[in-house]
Order: C-alpha cells, then structure tokens, then sequence
C-alpha cells in the first residue's frame, strides 16, 4: 500500500453525510431569535434563553454548533455575533438573508429526499415552475430571496447609470417575484419606470415591496405566464433573473426571442444564472443547482455563459458579455442592434 493511498479518510464522506444539519442550526437560531437577541451585545445562554423563551439545553446545543460554524464567538461563558452573522442573520436588518435558509429547509428539502426516484424516472418530485403546482411555493420563495439578488440588481443599475436627466426610460422586469430588479433600477433613477411579469398569485408581492420603496406610482404589473403574456414593445432594458433554469432550453430561447421583439433598438437585455463551466462540472453551486432542477421541474438545468451567449445571438442579440456582480455568478448582457 503507496502511502497516498494510505492517507484517504472517509472525512469528507462524513462532511457530506451530515451536510444537511448546518442550514437546520442556523434555521433554529433565527427561529428563535439568537442572532436578534445577540445584536444588542454579549450574553451568557440563560440571558439568551430569558430574553427568547427557549430552553437552555437547546440553545446550548445550538449556539455551541454556531461557533463551530464560525457564525458565533464565544468567550469567557458568552457568545456574540460574528461580522457574517451581524450582517445577515439578525431579522430587523435590510440585508437579513436568513429567508433563504428557511426556504432550503422548508421548501427545498423534502422534494430532495426523492431524489432516487426522480434520477430513476427522470421526472420532478413537483414542477414549480408551473403555475399550477408553482404559486404557492414562489410565494413564499420570492420574499426570502430578495437579498440575494439585491446587490447584483444594484450592480446593474449602477452600470446602467441612467442618472436624473432625460425622458423616460422603460424597464421590463420578467418573472419578476420579488421584484428586486426592475425596483434596484428605479431606485437609481428617477426616469425609470417599470413593467413586471410574473403570475397574478404573485406580482402583488412585487407590488408590496415595490411600494415600500417609495416607487408605487412608476410601477405597473402584467399578470401571466412568461409563454403567453403581452410584453408590450420599445422597452429600454428587459431583466431575467433566475429564470432560464427553469425553462430548459426551448422555453428558454422562445422568451429570449420575445425580449428581442419587446425590446428597442439599442436595448439592453440582463440575465442572471447560476452559471456552470462548459463541462458542466462546476463550480459546485451551479451542478448543485442543476440537480435542484431535475428535482423541481420538468427541463430545467444550468448552463455556461457560452452556452447562453450563443442563443442570444441565434435570436438576434449581439455583444453577449459578463458583468461581475455579488451573487453566485456575473449578469450576462446583450444588446439588441
């Protein structure tokens, strides 16, 4: 026996077996108000647990684990808030992203549990991305991702950079959930007025939000499905965002044709994916999210930029190029000519 093949451990393996408990803990801890309780300073687990209501054996267990997980700092019998944790975690902050934990373990965990089933027949345990089976689960879903989109939104708007001068400018939000894109624009700009599309169960979460920013009045809604909608004409900008993966690749091209006839000349259309290489072997989140796509719906998948860039064009797009932006990958853009 070589000594390489000595030294393999099975301590991966057991990383990945018990891969499903992190997202449980930090669910637990914003369920009961760990991270909100801490914000106001250091305390011991009996003033956690006096000021929430929970047992101290139980938040012993978890706020051990958090420090394991390096989201809690203990010291001297206390625990505080990490920078990450201060940031995300606590409910009363704008940028809180603990929405998205709940959605992985009550949305997004029990459809997985099937997943032998769904490799085997190759059908979703349930096809969100129907209207049918899908209004109640974005419902839910869309609110607790709205940061995670945010500060690519405002990555785009920046770059966009359409300033106070000058007449309208139209924005076409697709699929448009919480409606963080098409309400990151308007922010920027007091020129810009915004069209969402999305399903009626859920634009007026996207009327919601869009009024608590202040933008009620350049906001209008277009309820239906992506496929039949009227998109209407002469948008300035049309965003996508995680939407593609859901589609598969034919439902995919057909919405990029129609954002090319929706669009003026000069427009500018902004994806964003969880973007894969051309092997379509990384990086982890995109193959990850893929397999979330066998599971959740009907074709969807990943793509690589390459992959994408090359159906803009067949519709008619030119200049597909990257734009770095915070999230899981760059906004892919294109101009129509």
């Amino acid at each position: 026996m070589d000594q390489q093949q000595h030294a393999v451990t099975p301590e991966r393996i057991m990383q990945f077996a018990w891969g499903f408990a992190p997202p449980l803990v930090i669910e637990a801890g914003i369920r009961h108000k760990v991270f909100d309780a801490l914000d106001a300073g250091p305390k011991t687990v009996e003033e956690v647990a006096a000021a929430t209501g929970a047992s101290a054996r139980g938040l012993r267990a978890i706020m051990n684990c958090l420090v394991g997980l390096e989201l809690l700092k203990k010291s001297d019998g206390k625990y505080e808030l990490t920078p990450e944790s201060s940031t995300f975690l606590v409910t009363t902050k704008p940028s809180f992203f603990g929405g998205m934990v709940a959605h992985t373990s009550g949305q997004l965990m029990p459809p997985w549990l099937h997943i032998s089933d769904v490799v085997k027949t190759g059908k979703p345990a349930a096809a969100v991305n129907l209207e049918g089976d899908g209004s109640a689960f974005f419902q839910e879903l869309v609110s607790n991702i709205f940061p995670m989109s945010y500060g690519a939104a405002q990555a785009l708007a920046k770059h966009l950079n359409f300033g106070e001068a000058g007449g309208p400018v139209r924005v076409l939000d697709l699929g448009a959930g919480s409606g963080v894109w098409g309400i990151a624009v308007a922010q920027s700009s007091p020129r810009v007025e915004v069209t969402a599309v999305d399903w009626p169960a859920v634009l007026p979460i996207a009327q919601k939000t869009a009024a608590k920013f202040g933008l009620a009045e350049r906001y209008k809604t277009v309820p239906g499905d992506l496929a039949t909608a009227d998109f209407g004409r002469d948008y300035d900008v049309i965003t996508i965002g995680h939407i593609l993966h859901s589609e598969g690749v034919e439902r995919s091209k057909q919405l990029l044709r129609k954002c090319f006839d929706a669009l003026a000349p000069g427009g500018t259309i902004a994806i964003q994916e969880f973007l894969v290489n051309a092997d379509h072997t990384g990086p982890p989140m995109g193959v990850i999210f893929a397999v979330n796509m066998l599971i959740n719906t009907e074709n969807g998948d990943t793509w690589s930029f390459e992959e994408i860039a090359g159906w803009l064009k067949e519709v008619g797009f030119a200049n597909p190029r990257l734009l770095e932006a915070p999230g899981p990958s760059p906004l892919i853009l294109a101009t129509k000519g």
